[in-house]
């Protein structure tokens, strides 16, 4: 008698630096994936069956989570009974010791159930660093956590100008990768949320005296086109830095040409955070 699977929705996050992305690898490279050390932990739960991970949203090599998602199924041996929810997170967990990956929570779902495709929105969120003239001075604690653009200096109020041309329903070809694996995909993306506000830094008011300022750039979607969000970012630091005004934005995403973007807007991985996939 073969027992039937068990469908869990999963959510986790990770520190994204030593890894290659969430995506999995092949496991004879130096750097791997988060997904090659989940699927790790997951065998180590005796499944008759193998355990993937269907992951609900693609973060690049460098790129933090503080909450992704996925779905598996697990098939124990006749007789077992299925893992509650407590018992999975905290098996799993165990079984990540000591990567910075951490399983958050654990639901049942159907069968029909899919992490990626049932997702309704997914929110991303830059971390920027104002204030430092040179990379030297980004403090210890934030090294990998978000980006201090040259000159130390960003005009906030023509970077917010600039995002309105943003939302909504657009052809985003202009900012999606050259490298993109899904060239037949649809360029038409809806962004629904856009905001750029301050933030807090990790300790931060024990350097208060050194005048550096954190902001958050926020996006919300239903999906993203491969690096879109930092090519977005990118360019609007640029509006930032002056290197392009405002209506700049409009006149880029009317081109639909990948090519037309600044090699200077390309927003590095260390300050991105997927925070939330909303079902």
């Amino acid at each position: 008698m073969v027992s039937v699977p068990s469908r869990y929705l999963v959510f986790f996050q990770y520190f994204g630096t030593k890894y290659s992305g969430v995506m999995e690898t092949s496991n004879d490279q130096t750097v791997v994936g988060v997904q090659n050390y989940l699927e790790k932990a997951a065998q180590k739960l005796k499944p008759t069956a193998p355990i993937k991970f269907h992951i609900s949203s693609r973060t690049d090599a460098g790129v933090h989570a503080l909450c992704n998602a996925a779905h598996l199924d697990i098939q124990r041996a006749p007789g077992k009974p299925a893992f509650n929810e407590k018992q999975l997170i905290y098996a799993l967990n165990h079984h990540l010791k000591p990567e910075p990956i951490c399983i958050l929570s654990a639901h049942r779902v159907s069968s029909s159930f899919h992490a990626r495709f049932s997702a309704l929105s997914r929110t991303y969120v830059y971390r920027l660093l104002v204030g430092c003239s040179h990379h030297t001075e980004v403090p210890v604690f934030e090294r990998d956590l978000c980006w201090a653009p040259v000159g130390g200096y960003l005009n906030i109020p023509a970077m917010q100008e600039a995002a309105q041309f943003l939302l909504g329903t657009h052809d985003f070809s202009t900012f999606r990768s050259h490298n993109s694996d899904t060239p037949f995909q649809s360029p038409v993306r809806t962004i629904l949320q856009l905001d750029i506000q301050p933030s807090s830094g990790l300790l931060s008011h024990h350097y208060e005296h050194r005048g550096l300022e954190f902001w958050e750039v926020k996006f919300r979607s239903r999906s993203f086109l491969y690096r879109q969000v930092r090519r977005m970012v990118g360019t609007l630091v640029a509006v930032g830095q002056g290197k392009l005004r405002p209506h700049h934005l409009k006149e880029l995403l009317e081109m639909k040409d990948a090519r037309a973007l600044p090699p200077y807007a390309m927003a590095p991985p260390s300050g991105l955070f997927l925070q939330a996939v909303e079902y």
